[in-house]
């Protein structure tokens, strides 16, 4: 959705969703928003509970049933187990996800590693079609006048067409581009804790290729996970960059997420929106 300055003050009912990489602020940015007047809409959050709930739950399960006293209580149904998604804690997610290398460290092989990656695109894109239907439920059931979409730092990896012309029909896309001093600060910050990431196919398959003749291993199962995530990452980010803004130039605007961090409150992020609309 393109929009004026005008027009989207004018707006009654705003609906915005966010794009960017991981750490560049849009927590940062829904926590300035009054929580009785936007409906926050986690895109992660609605994989983990909806769509991946029952992947996660049997991975859990198929570890807790390698222990005896576990696997008895299960059997028994003595014991249950459920995982808790919030907003705040998506980490079940990313423990589904994993690293790619070696089992005994933790990593997960080429092949389930790709699966579950697959997964989660499938349910990325079914998580971002949802958005419509949450917007109209956020407004006409819970009663919230506008709508924030966090969408998830991979999304930029969806080629879906209909769901892209979805979104922007429903909402105004907003790309918060990191300039380099925060691209260093996001890949520093990748070093000191890697964690698990989603990928682009064609992306993944050539840099595990590369990376395998860079460090002179024979297979995925030598790869140490961390050190994988560490190397991959600045070029993740790279990758990702004309993504995002192929997107934005297409659907949306985009906005100097440096300036994330001085605004103070709804008036600042609203400005902060409407000069990305002028400026981007």
């Amino acid at each position: 959705m393109k929009l004026t300055r005008e027009q989207f003050i004018d707006w009654p009912n705003k609906s915005i969703t966010l794009l960017g990489m991981s750490g560049v602020g849009k927590t940062t940015l829904s926590s300035l928003l009054p929580t009785d007047q936007w409906f926050h809409y986690s895109g992660d959050y609605r994989i983990g509970t909806r769509y991946l709930n029952e992947a996660i739950l049997n991975q859990v399960k198929k570890m807790a049933m390698e222990h005896p006293f576990l696997r008895d209580q299960l059997r028994k149904d003595a014991i249950y187990i459920r995982s808790n998604v919030t907003i705040e804690n998506l980490g079940p997610i990313s423990d589904y996800l994993g690293k790619i290398g070696n089992p005994d460290l933790g990593g997960l092989e080429l092949e389930e590693f790709n699966f579950r990656q697959a997964l989660f695109r499938e349910a990325e894109v079914q998580a971002m079609n949802d958005v419509s239907a949450f917007i109209d439920k956020a407004r006409n059931i819970y009663g919230y006048p506008h709508f924030l979409n966090d969408a998830g730092g991979s999304i930029c990896g969806l080629g879906h067409e209909e769901c892209w012309d979805q979104l922007s029909q429903n909402s105004l896309v907003l790309y918060l581009e990191a300039n380099e001093e925060m691209e260093e600060v996001l890949i520093e910050r990748a070093q000191k804790y890697p964690k698990p990431l989603n990928y682009e196919v064609s992306f993944l398959n050539q840099h595990v290729e590369e990376y395998l003749h860079a460090k002179k291993l024979e297979s995925d199962v030598d790869i140490v996970p961390d050190e994988f995530v560490q190397w991959i990452f600045p070029k993740l980010l790279k990758w990702r960059k004309p993504q995002y803004q192929r997107i934005a130039e297409r659907y949306g605007h985009t906005a100097d997420a440096s300036k994330i961090f001085e605004l103070r409150d709804e008036d600042d992020f609203i400005e902060f929106v409407c000069d990305a609309i002028e400026h981007g």
